[in-house]
């Protein structure tokens, strides 16, 4: 059983960091369940200060997630409408073939939704829709930066307790 939640735990947090990019998915507290995984072996002491403090990180990475991409939006003057562009320009950028489509998705998601739906013309526009690509590479740089240490504590406790497991 325990080999069983080492490689369910293991999946968990690679799919935390595909998670961390992908807008569908919340990929810092995917990557935590899989560190949960991990402390409910018998093989790993339960720490459930680390897993506290690790779960209060991710719960609020998660809700950050959600904001950050606004503040930026903000500050450079843009609207929701920017905020929303971005995501969904995102989700485009990553499902088209093209190169880069993930950095120029967002761009231009977030440009469009200025222009098309406040009726935000030019300099404006691009500005808002620079600070709403900044707000979300900023947000998913601090998903994947956190969901890749999350990694970095799941392989650390395997490595740690490799023989218990074998």
């Amino acid at each position: 059983m325990d080999i069983f939640l080492v490689i369910a735990g293991l999946l968990l947090c690679v799919v935390g960091i595909v998670g961390s990019v992908l807008p569908i998915l919340p990929g810092p507290p995917i990557s935590w369940m899989g560190l949960l995984l991990l402390h409910l072996t018998n093989a790993v002491e339960s720490s459930y200060v680390f897993l506290g403090f690790t779960l209060v990180i991710a719960i609020t990475i998660f809700f950050l997630d959600y904001f950050i991409p606004a503040i930026g939006t903000k500050k450079f003057g843009g609207s929701r409408a920017g905020a929303i562009g971005t995501t969904i320009g995102l989700i485009v950028g990553l499902l088209s073939p093209i190169p880069f489509g993930i950095l120029i998705g967002p761009f231009l998601g977030a440009l469009i939704g200025e222009m098309a739906f406040n009726k935000t013309e030019g300099k404006h526009a691009v500005k808002a829709a620079f600070g709403s690509f900044l707000g979300l590479l900023a947000s998913t740089f601090m998903k994947l930066t956190i969901s890749m240490i999350f990694l970095g504590f799941f392989l650390w406790g395997l490595v740690q307790h490799w023989s218990k497991f074998f």
